[in-house]
C-alpha cells in the first residue's frame, strides 16, 4: 500500500504500529526527493538492489548506498534520496520510535537553489 508520499519517491507500507513501522521504497531512475525527516522515526534501510543517494543537511558530500548496504538515518535527521543511475533503486525500510512518519520540509538554507 502507497505511504507517506515524498515527492520523487514511492513508499510501500508493509505495516505499522504505533512505534514501529516497515515498508519499501522505489527510487526512479534519475529522480530525486524532496527534503523530510521521520520525526521521532529512529530508521534503517537495506539497500535491495540499486544505487540509493543520501543527502543530509549540514553535510556537503553525499552518500552512495548499494546492493547489500545497510544504512541508518538518526530521527530528526534532514535528508533527502536520489538515484544517479538508469536502474531503479529498491530499499527496505524499517523506523522505530512513534511519531509522524514522514516530515516533509523546505530545502535547508545551505542547499537552497539545488536540484531538488
Amino acid at each position: 500500500m502507497a505511504a507517506d508520499p515524498t515527492p520523487g519517491m514511492l513508499r510501500k507500507r508493509a505495516f505499522e504500529l504505533p512505534t514501529l513501522w516497515a515498508g519499501r521504497v522505489e527510487t526512479a531512475p534519475g529522480a530525486v526527493s524532496g527534503w523530510h525527516h521521520h520525526d521521532l522515526n529512529e530508521s534503517c534501510l537495506y539497500i535491495v538492489s540499486g544505487v540509493l543517494r543520501l543527502e543530509f543537511e549540514d553535510f556537503a558530500d553525499y552518500l552512495d548506498a548499494t546492493a547489500g548496504d545497510f544504512v541508518h538515518v538518526p530521527a530528526f535527521t534532514v535528508h533527502r534520496e536520489s538515484n544517479p543511475t538508469d536502474e531503479i533503486s529498491v530499499a527496505v525500510i524499517a523506523r522505530a520510535g512513534g511519531g509522524i512518519p514522514t516530515v516533509n520540509v523546505d530545502a535547508p538554507a545551505d542547499r537552497q537553489g539545488m536540484r531538488s
